[in-house]
């Protein structure tokens, strides 16, 4: 019965949207009915209100969509949302102040000269106010008034004119800062702790251990990173819809003909007008995307942001023609300017203030902030007085912004729902019974959202499919995909739900504003090569994710929260690429390696001598334990090709066996609650199947699994110990190299403390008491613990201070030690400072040489050139299935 209460939510669902109603009210209103009516039937057919329910019943499944939503939403970490706002309020400030108009005009007589230039000129601005303003609606109409009139009235095919239009306009889907990517950031995010659970389970059933090593682990997301990793694929659609458009012009030249300028392209107010239309908004994209790229602010302070460099806009192009237009901007501009040469110059913090020179950077930079806020208060007057524009942004910000609230709220009740009736169940075993893997998997996944933009929006499927189906597909350790891969890619997907027929809101946009002349078919004509322009860039994004992963992965190893070089997820890419520079660099490092063991060390001391000595034979070693790493990969990749069928279908035949003792386990406790035995009996029936089904499939277990899976156990483990026999090495040689170092560097901090430790002798007396001389030798043990290389000093004084303990005072034996430590340090300080000269040059120069190289693991962050360098291999996935 569940899957009949399944269908019937689903039918509600769409019929409600089919007709007509709000999908704020659809989804909501659908899963309460449903969910009404199985309580209902249960409770008058089957004396159980929860029945027909997987588990619990109505009174727990009613309000569970709720009370997620508030679970997951009223958290102080998950604060993505609150960006949703400020960059819809940034994009309607923008259109409504004008801009677009301005870039379509300005940029259709610059590129206008050039095959397709019109056509072009759309794409760019679309790429530009996507990047902007984010707004399909607002983009499609704007275009649709100003540009489609000049294409058709320049001879411009109806269907390419129309079909560009539509496609320019849905860039904003995919192209941050966009509302769909911070929705199914926030999704996402969520599906990734789902995933991340149900991985660490398939890792415990599969090997016994409870603990799973963070390398295998999932890669979340956040608006962040789907805005980074958006952006390149976002620039592969911008580059296809161009290309299109020009090889059209070129091939057909009556489709696209090309628009000369009456003026002069090079005339001194062209060029005025181009950069006073372009610049603006390409400065604001580069503060608002170049913020978060840089790490200098969150995603919703890059939305505040551009919030405030929208009103800052608005403010001047509103008053456009009157001289005193621009003061606003150039106030703001200058009260930024002034803050950044004061950063330069003072330490602008102000719980560090020391002096007056401090206190006059606060008070200068209070001034500029003074002078910023004036401004952004007078072009927000502006906004306020001229054409009401303040209030209709601020309305329509808040409708906006309800809107998709309403949807989220609606989309928790209806997955609540959903789950309710095992629906979850029966799609991850539909997913994981597909042939093929993961890819056929999200192929179907790809498929149905494609198929569902027909009919839905895409507030729609992402709230309402993406946390159904992401967590199978991010959970499957055969690709490894990250969350932000995934993101992207059904983000591209949603794209086209704008422009397939019959239900595409961009063709309506375009139809409502576009003349009789346009035909309908003429839009449904122009956007089928756009739509299979999209297809392509999410097959070539599919097929190459470092578009995605790269700028996410590169922007996180070269942020101030950036992971060490030892942590555990970096370690294979790291070493690929030290291997690789080891042998370019090995004559160098040989011969360095040789300079500094023949170092005469006569004067330093037998802990340096030995710390010297692994050095130098631990670099030595390096080579012969890369080419063991090497060989045993080489083995574990061979043994890979026999062992990955078998292990397929043993563990396919395993999670067979886990799903029908889940069935088993459910069924003995639904055997409890019958009290007719007839029932009774069927259930027993089914339940002797199952175990007859369990049986079987044991039996289909390949009679070689055991010893080969315990055949790939000893090659893979003879890969780590190899590797933790590299890692062991380099980090005891650079250590001992650094130790060695800090020593003889402390030397003249060490002589500083002799002159004390001396004076030790005149308090140490033969009559008590000597609780002084206690105090004191403590006060100087505590100066040689700030020394590194004191060990047996301290040890000699730890031993005076035993001795003078209360009731057991000894004070020869104290003083026996004082004259041992003090000797001691006079022998160390003299050894020092002679290595100090001799030896500590060549130990630097030596640690300047490999300190990127045996050293990099001990370093606290990559170096810029190393993260950007290994980014490439960490944004590729890898197949982890066989760890599984």
């Amino acid at each position: 019965m569940e899957l009949f209460f399944l269908a019937v939510l689903f039918l509600v669902m769409m019929y409600a949207l089919g007709s007509g109603y709000p999908v704020a009210f659809a989804l909501p209103g659908a899963a309460i009915l449903t969910i009404s009516l199985a309580g209902i039937c249960g409770y008058l057919f089957a004396s159980d209100s929860g029945e027909y329910f997987t588990q619990d019943g109505p009174i727990e499944w009613l309000p569970a969509g709720v009370t997620n939503f508030r679970g997951i939403y009223w958290e102080v970490e998950r604060d993505t949302l609150i960006a949703i706002p400020l960059f819809i309020f940034m994009g309607i400030m923008l259109q409504r102040s004008r801009i677009a108009e301005d870039l379509l005009v300005t940029m259709a007589q610059l590129f206008g000269p050039i095959p397709g230039g019109l056509g072009i000129s759309v794409v760019f601005v679309g790429a530009l106010l996507a990047a902007t303003t984010g707004i399909v609606g607002a983009t499609v109409v704007a275009m649709g008034l100003i540009s489609l009139p000049a294409m058709l009235r320049n001879n411009y095919s109806k269907p390419l004119a129309t079909g560009t239009i539509c496609a320019s306009g849905t860039l904003g889907q995919i192209i941050p800062p966009s509302i769909v990517l911070i929705i199914l950031a926030d999704q996402l995010a969520s599906a990734a702790d789902q995933a991340a659970s149900e991985r660490k389970s398939l890792y415990k059933e599969a090997t016994g251990e409870f603990s799973m090593p963070s390398t295998l682990d999932i890669v979340s997301t956040s608006a962040g990173d789907m805005f980074l990793g958006a952006f390149i694929p976002g620039l592969v659609l911008v580059g296809l819809y161009m290309a299109y458009i020009l090889i059209s012009a070129l091939l057909r030249p009556s489709t696209a003909p090309a628009v000369h300028y009456d003026g002069k392209l090079m005339e001194r107010a062209f060029i005025m007008k181009v950069l006073m239309a372009l610049v603006p908004p390409l400065v604001l994209i580069f503060v608002v995307l170049g913020s978060i790229i840089a790490g200098i602010a969150t995603v919703n302070q890059a939305g505040a942001i551009g919030a405030v460099g929208a009103t800052i806009m608005a403010g001047y192009r509103l008053r456009e023609g009157h001289k005193d237009a621009y003061y606003p901007a150039m106030l703001s501009i200058g009260s930024l300017l002034v803050i950044m040469v004061l950063m330069n110059i003072f330490s602008l913090n102000v719980r560090k203030i020391e002096s007056g020179f401090d206190m006059l950077g606060i008070a200068l930079a209070a001034v500029a902030v003074v002078g910023f806020v004036a401004s952004v208060a007078w072009s927000g007057w502006r906004t306020f007085k001229i054409e009401d524009t303040l209030n209709g942004v601020m309305v329509e910000s808040a409708k906006t912004t309800s809107m998709v609230f309403i949807i989220l709220l609606g989309a928790a009740m209806l997955t609540s729902a959903f789950r309710g009736f095992g629906g979850e169940e029966i799609v991850k075993h539909f997913l994981t019974g597909l042939p093929g893997g993961f890819w056929a998997q999200f192929i179907v996944v790809m498929l149905v959202i494609f198929l569902l933009g027909f009919f839905l929006d895409f507030i729609e499927i992402a709230v309402v499919v993406v946390p159904i189906v992401s967590p199978i597909l991010l959970a499957d350790p055969s690709s490894n995909v990250t969350a932000v891969w995934l993101g992207v890619m059904i983000g591209l997907n949603i794209q086209t739900s704008f422009l397939t027929p019959p239900f595409g809101f961009a063709l309506f946009y375009l139809r409502g504003v576009a003349s009789s002349v346009v035909k309908t078919i003429d839009i449904y004509k122009g956007v089928v090569p756009f739509i299979a322009l999209q297809l392509l860039g999410l097959t070539i994004v599919g097929f190459y994710p470092p578009l995605v992963n790269y700028l996410p992965v590169r922007t996180y190893l070269t942020s101030e929260t950036a992971p060490p070089p030892k942590n555990p997820r970096l370690q294979a890419c790291l070493e690929d690429h030290l291997f690789t520079q080891y042998l370019e660099e090995k004559d160098g490092l040989m011969s360095a390696n040789a300079t500094l063991a023949s170092l005469d060390l006569s004067a330093v001391s037998p802990v340096i001598k030995r710390n010297i000595n692994t050095t130098t034979k631990g670099v030595n070693g390096i080579f012969d334990q890369i080419a063991t790493i090497r060989a045993a990969e080489d083995d574990v990749a061979a043994a890979a090709v026999d062992y990955r069928p078998v292990h397929r279908v043993v563990r396919t035949i395993e999670r067979d066996i886990r799903r029908n003792d889940r069935k088993l386990e459910q069924m003995k406790k639904d055997l409890r609650g019958l009290d007719d035995p007839d029932a009774q009996d069927a259930l027993r029936a089914e339940m002797d199947a199952l175990e007859v089904q369990n049986e079987e499939l044991r039996a289909e277990i390949p009679a070689e699994w055991e010893s080969a899976n315990k055949d790939y156990k000893t090659i893979t483990a003879t890969l780590k110990k190899a590797q933790r026999s590299y890692r062991k090495t380099v980090d005891d040689a650079y250590s001992g190299l650094i130790d060695s170092i800090m020593v003889l560097e402390a030397a003249d901090d060490l002589a500083a403390i002799l002159p004390d430790l001396r004076a030790l002798e005149g308090v140490i007396t033969m009559d008590g008491p000597h609780d002084v001389a206690r105090d004191e030798i403590k006060e100087v043990s505590s100066m040689l613990n700030a020394v590194p290389g004191t060990n047996a000093i301290s040890s000699a004084l730890s031993k005076a201070k035993k001795a003078l303990r209360k009731r057991k005072e000894k004070p020869k034996k104290a003083l026996k030690e004082i004259k041992k430590a003090i000797s001691l340090m006079e022998a160390d300080v003299a050894s020092r400072q002679q290595a100090q000269a001799t030896v500590l040059p060549a130990l630097k120069t030596y640690e300047e040489a490999v300190r990127n190289t045996i050293g990099l693991r001990q370093q606290s962050r990559l170096t810029t050139d190393l993260a950007t360098s290994i980014s490439g291999c960490l944004a590729r996935h890898r197949d982890i299935s066989l760890h599984f």
